[in-house]
C-alpha cells in the first residue's frame, strides 16, 4: 500500500478542511464529494458521539451553528439525526443564498464518509474522549486504519490509538511541548506521534516556524498547517518546509502547489 500522504514527508498533500467547506456546508458529503472535484489530497473532519454511541461528522458540542435543530448532539440518536437538515445555515455569499437548504443534506456517520470514499487518507479529529473507542472500532471494520491518521486537541482522546496499527497527530499540549523544546534548543529524540497539525499563529506567536519545521522534520513528522485559504501563505509555508496545507477551498491552493 502507497504511504498515507499525511505521513509522508516528501508530499504536500492539500487537505480539505471539513471538506470543500468553503463551497459546501462543513462535514457533509457534499462537502467531500466537492473536495475530491477541486483534487483534494486528504481530508480533515471531526468526530462526536449520538446519544446511541455512534460516531458521527460535527465540529461543535451543538446542533445550533450548522442545522435547523438546537442542543447538545449526545442528545440526539441517530436516528433523530436523521432528520436533521445539515444544510440549511450554509450561506457562500453573506446570507444572499442558501443552496443547500432542502437538498437532503444529513449529517453523516464516520462509517459513511469511510464508505463513499474508500481510498482517501483522513485526518480524523476526535473531538471528546469517549468517543475513541467507536472511532478506533469503526476503523478497523472498515479497514480504514492505514488511510486515517488520529488527532485531538485533547491528549487523552488518543490514548488508544498510540500504539500500531495506528498512527496519530500530536495532541495540542504536545504541539506546545515541542515548540517550547525548540526555542530552548532541548528537541526530544523521538515524540509519540507521527505528524503535527497546528495553526498558523496561537495566542498572537507564529507557530510553524522553519526551526518549528526542521525539527519536526527531524523527528520524522511532517507538518500540516490550518485553516489556510490564502495562496500566497501557502506558498510561503511550503518554503518552510511544511507539509499539508488544511483549507477549506482545496481549487484555490490547488491552483498554487
Amino acid at each position: 500500500m502507497p504511504v498515507n500522504p499525511l505521513l509522508d514527508l516528501a508530499a504536500r498533500p492539500i487537505i480539505a478542511h471539513r471538506g470543500a467547506s468553503g463551497s459546501a456546508p462543513e462535514n457533509t458529503l457534499p462537502a467531500f464529494r466537492l473536495a475530491v472535484e477541486q483534487g483534494a489530497d486528504a481530508f480533515e473532519f471531526d468526530v462526536r458521539l449520538t446519544l446511541d454511541g455512534v460516531p458521527v461528522l460535527l465540529h461543535d458540542a451543538t446542533l445550533d451553528r450548522t442545522t435547523n435543530r438546537t442542543g447538545l448532539l449526545r442528545t440526539f440518536t441517530l436516528e433523530q439525526l436523521r432528520l436533521v437538515d445539515a444544510g440549511v445555515r450554509f450561506t457562500g455569499d453573506r446570507g444572499r443564498s442558501y443552496p443547500f437548504r432542502g437538498a437532503d443534506v444529513r449529517i453523516p456517520t464516520l462509517q459513511e464518509v469511510l464508505r463513499a470514499f474508500p481510498e482517501m487518507p483522513c485526518m480524523v479529529e476526535i473531538k471528546e474522549a469517549e468517543a475513541q473507542e467507536a472511532v478506533r472500532r469503526v476503523l478497523l471494520e472498515e479497514d480504514a486504519v492505514e488511510r486515517c491518521v488520529v488527532a485531538s486537541e485533547h491528549y487523552e482522546a488518543l490514548t488508544l490509538f498510540r500504539e500500531p496499527p495506528f498512527a496519530t497527530a500530536s495532541a495540542g499540549s504536545e504541539i506546545g511541548a515541542l515548540y517550547r523544546a525548540v526555542l530552548f534548543r532541548r528537541v526530544p529524540a523521538s515524540v509519540p506521534y507521527r505528524c503535527l497539525s497546528v495553526p498558523l499563529r496561537h495566542r498572537g506567536l507564529p507557530v510553524p516556524t522553519r526551526a518549528f519545521v526542521t525539527a519536526a522534520r527531524r523527528l520524522g513528522c511532517p507538518v500540516h498547517v490550518w485553516t489556510i485559504n490564502d495562496p500566497a501563505t501557502a506558498r510561503l509555508l511550503w518554503s518552510r518546509g511544511v507539509a499539508g496545507i488544511v483549507t477549506n477551498y482545496p481549487a484555490m491552493i490547488r491552483a498554487t502547489a
